[in-house]
């Protein structure tokens, strides 16, 4: 058996072998062979090797005899099944940068069907990676003759039939491993027919063949990945499986018990959205669509939320997260927009600003001058663009280029600015998220973002937007509005903010992570300008610095490193004064994630800058 003499715990002296079926249709230990006009009523074929309906319950099943007697439901070839057999279970892999492991498993079918695809995914199946398949039997095929084997001629070469499991591999990047909670595979036959996610129940808990996943836990403060299996052989204790038994889980409860899968925290999302209270029970003043129009300026702003109005006028000035979304949307309905963009903090603050109900004008339509001008971009309203190219940079972040309306329009986002963009989730929610330009302000036709994608990892489910943008391919549209922006960055060295233009003398430029694609354009307008400038561009590994090319043609640039190489020769650590240097009468500007700007903040006080007039937080 397997190219060896049989063992007696495989049926030996004989036993009976029928390929691509169950093992129970192989009879080992074979003394005699009965040929009959009906199916066998042996007590093995009856009450074992079934899949009964999975309404039949333990209970029934045991008063209804009759359904063990319906051929329909006896098992003879095998589904389609597919495991990883590497990492092997409680495997430990250190997490090493630039390195790769090869995971590596099986693939079986029933009735000769050959496998026509094997796939793995890292994020409980929202994206899957293609493997490659080894197909030992084609070896036979590939034969210069037919050979005798056992006293037989092998015949191989005649027919098409695939009755042999097939072995999978592919190489991941041991990162990959280390932002992912776990690995499942699933595998697809040449008829089409594909493992699924669930298992089907049935009372004797027969051919499941639902994907095969292993969970990832991190060891040692992240140096080491562990890999759990399901289960393990025979009697032995052990498994995710039995752990989610143990803390009280629901192993078919589509998410394998997991409490921070991204479907259970899509579904608690949505929750929370419909229970955050924006309204004030006392309030029952009517406002019109006219009225509500005429408060569209900073000192006397209203705007409309799922039909209730409020006076944002106070609120901006309490506003979590800046003012311009609010300001765009004075004297209209923001409702997309503000649901879309703001936390259950700033939307339960509407409450004490809830000053009427908005009664819309049945009558009047709203007109949008769709005419080809100069500036693409509107504040007030929305404006389609197509995307017509997308280049990947690297492991999470990707550069996508848009079309404007015509060859000589220009965007019209002033350097210093931002715009905002618009997409439809899979689900059919609205998402709005903030992006800076990366291309010329004066570029005709189309402009260019980079954007950095927050996939799923871990217990951090993916962002609304990056799974947006995942699924976007050229052709797709995208809306976008703007420009809106604090400051302004003008030719000939000056800086704009608040009405008042200023000279510049030395830009000092912080970015983290994708922060860089704001500080980019104006370390290229720096240059331009002749501006003393000097940029510390923060990440966390090699891999993930951006625009890389670019930047190496700027001496002025320093990277910093929080998990450097050990080749790594850069700054590496937390940001800090030394790192940054003297200021003195120049600008302090920077970009990034909340945790840095604070630390930035710090710094700037310590060092008795003017935080409003030398410290700009992009």
């Amino acid at each position: 058996m397997i190219g060896e003499p049989l063992t007696p715990d495989h049926g030996r002296p004989l036993r009976v072998v029928i390929p691509g079926q169950i093992g129970g249709r192989s009879v080992k230990w074979l003394k005699r062979i009965i040929i009959t006009e009906k199916p066998n009523d042996n007590w093995y074929h009856l009450f074992d090797n079934r899949v009964l309906p999975n309404m039949i319950t333990p209970e029934i099943a045991a008063e209804q005899k009759h359904w063990f007697h319906d051929e329909r439901y006896a098992i003879y070839n095998i589904n389609v099944q597919s495991a990883i057999c590497y990492p092997a279970h409680e495997e430990i892999i250190k997490v090493e940068e630039n390195k790769s492991y090869a995971l590596r498993g099986y693939a079986l079918n029933g009735g000769g069907i050959r496998f026509g695809r094997v796939e793995i995914s890292l994020d409980q199946g929202q994206t899957w990676k293609l493997v490659d398949i080894n197909y030992p039997e084609d070896q036979y095929r590939n034969a210069t003759n037919f050979p005798n084997l056992y006293g037989g001629i092998l015949d191989m070469a005649n027919r098409e039939h695939c009755f042999c499991w097939c072995f999978w591999k592919i190489e991941i990047p041991i990162m990959e491993l280390f932002s992912a909670k776990d690995i499942v595979v699933r595998a697809m036959d040449e008829h089409m027919n594909i493992q699924p996610r669930d298992m089907y129940w049935n009372v004797l808990g027969m051919l499941n063949n639902c994907w095969h996943r292993l969970t990832i836990t991190k060891e040692s403060d992240g140096q080491y990945l562990k890999f759990d299996h399901p289960t393990v052989p025979a009697l032995t204790k052990g498994g995710w499986m039995e752990k989610v038994k143990e803390q009280g889980g629901e192993l078919t409860d589509g998410v394998w018990a997991s409490r921070s899968s991204s479907l259970t925290d899509s579904h608690s999302r949505y929750l929370s959205l419909s229970t955050v209270k924006m309204t004030n029970d006392d309030v029952n003043r009517i406002i019109t669509e006219e009225e509500l129009a005429k408060h569209d300026k900073n000192d006397d702003a209203w705007f409309a939320v799922n039909e209730n109005v409020y006076d944002a006028t106070d609120y901006l000035k309490e506003h979590p997260g800046g003012f311009h979304s609010i300001v765009a949307a004075c004297g209209g309905d923001a409702s997309d927009d503000f649901i879309a963009l703001h936390s259950d903090v700033a939307k339960a603050m509407l409450v004490k600003y809830h000053i009427g109900i908005y009664k819309k004008s049945s009558s009047k339509q709203l007109i949008i001058d769709e005419s080809h001008g100069e500036i693409f971009l509107d504040q007030k309203h929305w404006k389609k663009t197509v995307l017509k190219k997308k280049i990947i940079l690297n492991h999470d972040s990707v550069r996508l280029t848009f079309a404007l309306d015509h060859p000589q329009e220009k965007l019209g986002a002033p350097l210093g600015h931002f715009l905002y963009i618009r997409c439809m989730s899979s689900s059919g929610e609205k998402v709005v998220r903030a992006y800076t330009p990366l291309s010329e302000s004066d570029q005709f036709g189309e402009f260019d973002l980079v954007i950095k994608l927050y996939r799923n990892c871990g217990e951090r489910p993916a962002g609304k937007m990056s799974s947006c943008i995942d699924l976007l391919k050229p052709g797709d549209t995208i809306e976008c509005k703007g420009p809106f922006g604090d400051y302004e960055f003008q030719d000939e060295g000056f800086i704009r903010a608040k009405n008042v233009a200023q000279r510049i003398s030395q830009l000092t430029m912080v970015a983290g992570g994708s922060g860089i694609t704001a500080i980019y354009p104006i370390l290229r307008f720096a240059h331009r300008e002749g501006i003393k400038c000097r940029v510390i561009d923060c990440n966390n590994t090699e891999e993930d610095i951006l625009l890389r090319e670019q930047l190496n043609n700027f001496d002025e640039v320093h990277h910093c490193l929080m998990h450097p190489s050990d080749e790594w020769k850069g700054y590496s650590g937390y940001i800090s004064q030394d790192l940054i240097g003297q200021i003195h009468d120049g600008y302090l500007v920077c970009c990034g994630p909340t945790r840095m700007l604070d630390s930035i903040r710090k710094i700037a006080e310590d060092g008795g800058l003017d935080m409003q007039k030398q410290v700009i937080l992009l």
